[in-house]
């Protein structure tokens, strides 16, 4: 794929496929600039000049705009879940971590296929680090992904465990929350009208009581709300995510969610300006992250508390308005499972480490370039081996951490094998929409949700790109390089 040199070659090579004036690009020609989106895409994301990824990504966003699809808020849908407006479906997030943009558009040819609306793409803090994603980047090649295959309409980029880290939030909590948000007004910049805070991190179970126990949760997430009510677009308010209950930890109940709710209202309430608070909330049913792995490599078969999702999903519904819970570390569960999650009344699913297996485990995959990451990972990552892990557990449990070291040499496979590996995770798309019942949501979502067409500035990606390319340097320089 070609890398411009310049950009004024950009530019050109777009002259009577998209007219550019006063910041905004309409597209002239939507067959020339489909065909134009692959190469945009890829120096938006690999080009070396700031200002050439700069330009190709505000391109790509701009003209999304013009062609009627943008980033854009699940709030208001969440809100009539909320008042019982609607309901019989649980949206899928799903964290895109490697072949990010063929992996999107499998999902938006999978969404056309099946007149899908309310799905999210999303990446969390941490996959930001190891899969080197930047907010500005993600957006970029989602929507790119979505241009690519003429999808039209809102689309859902959501910032995932925007996490407290505990070590760092006891050592100083305001650099810790300042920290939060920062990555918050980068990710809100690049497009993501849709956040989820997770202070779950910092409830402290030794404590006497539950309020006790949940007291920094929903005070950092009250503090968090009302930072990004204050930044977030004019025309419609972000969506907001809680968390009571840290994935892996212990199952959370209806004290923990009543307690987090009235204490973190009252929190609201105090601050003033009647804002609006959380759409949802994360609880934990039993699952983890990626799985528990076996001595072969192989996944546990976990045992999911439906009975939970449904007391709490209810519970948050008609106490508080919530659109209902939201379940993580699904995506490794056994199909079967994923139509309770629609029928117990979860609002939302989290869907990742699933996808990432599929494309490592693809038959399509070279194993010349399946095996050079392995090595990679067990010369670069050796330290995270547990003492009694086998080798399958430790591959398995770090293979995440090979996609950033090699986005590019992933991108630049050849096509008839990306094709492959889009196909087969088309069709799991195409499953778990029809079992989380999402297909046939794409003008219900239309009612609901419109493209954010404000705050898309050139001067923001020139910030983000520049914010890139400072952190690399940064690293290099860690790395005394």
């Amino acid at each position: 794929m070609e890398l411009k040199k310049t950009v004024s070659d950009v530019y050109d090579s777009l002259k009577g496929v998209v007219k550019v004036e006063k910041e905004k690009a309409d597209v002239l020609d939507i067959k020339r600039f489909r065909d134009a989106v692959d190469w945009l895409v890829y120096n938006a994301v690999f080009n070396d000049s700031k200002e050439i990824k700069a330009n190709c990504r505000w391109l790509i966003k701009s003209a999304a705009l013009s062609m009627q699809t943008g980033a854009a808020s699940i709030q208001r849908l969440y809100e009539a879940m909320g008042m019982g407006e609607v309901c019989g479906f649980t949206v899928p997030a799903v964290n895109v971590r490697g072949l990010a943009y063929d992996t999107a558009r499998a999902l938006f040819r999978s969404a056309i296929k099946n007149k899908a609306g309310a799905f999210i793409f999303e990446i969390a803090k941490s996959e930001m680090g190891y899969t080197d994603q930047s907010p500005y980047e993600y957006a970029a090649v989602v929507l790119a992904a979505a241009l690519r295959e003429g999808y039209k309409g809102p689309v859902f980029i959501q910032g995932d465990h925007f996490q407290v880290n505990p070590k760092n939030y006891a050592q100083d909590k305001e650099k810790e929350i300042d920290g939060l948000k920062d990555l918050i007004t980068k990710a809100v910049n690049a497009g993501f009208y849709n956040i989820d805070i997770d202070s779950s991190t910092v409830v402290d179970l030794s404590k006497p009581n539950v309020v006790d126990e949940q007291r920094p949760n929903f005070e950092v997430t009250a503090q968090l709300t009302e930072f990004i009510r204050d930044i977030e677009p004019d025309e419609t308010p972000i969506s907001i995510g809680g968390e009571i209950g840290e994935v892996g930890g212990k199952n959370s109940t209806e004290e923990d969610l009543m307690v987090f709710m009235n204490n973190y209202l009252a929190t609201l309430a105090g601050m003033g300006n009647n804002m609006k608070g959380i759409s949802k909330m994360s609880i934990q049913t039993g699952t983890s992250h990626g799985g528990v792995v076996l001595p072969d490599g192989t996944i546990a078969k976990v045992k999911v508390d439906f009975d939970t999702i449904e007391k709490l999903s209810n519970l948050a519904r008609k106490a508080y308005g919530l659109a209902g819970v939201v379940q993580h570390g699904a995506s490794t569960l056994p199909d079967d499972a994923f139509d309770l999650f629609q029928k117990k009344g979860a609002a939302e699913v989290h869907l990742a480490t699933g996808f990432q297996n599929m494309i490592y485990d693809s038959r399509y995959l070279p194993d010349s370039l399946k095996q050079e990451i392995y090595k990679y990972l067990r010369e670069n990552m050796a330290k995270e081996k547990k003492q009694g892990e086998t080798d399958e557990q430790f591959i398995y449990k770090t293979r995440k951490k090979g996609l950033g070291p090699f986005k590019e040499k992933l991108w630049n496979l050849p096509v008839s094998v990306r094709q492959g590996i889009g196909k087969e995770l088309e069709e799991r798309f195409d499953l778990l929409f029809k079992k989380l019942k999402v297909n046939d949501t794409y003008n219900l979502v239309l009612k609901w949700a419109v493209p954010v067409r404000s705050g898309l500035k050139l001067e923001k990606e020139i910030e983000g790109s520049a914010s890139e390319a400072k952190k690399v340097k940064q690293e290099k320089g860690d790395r005394g390089e």
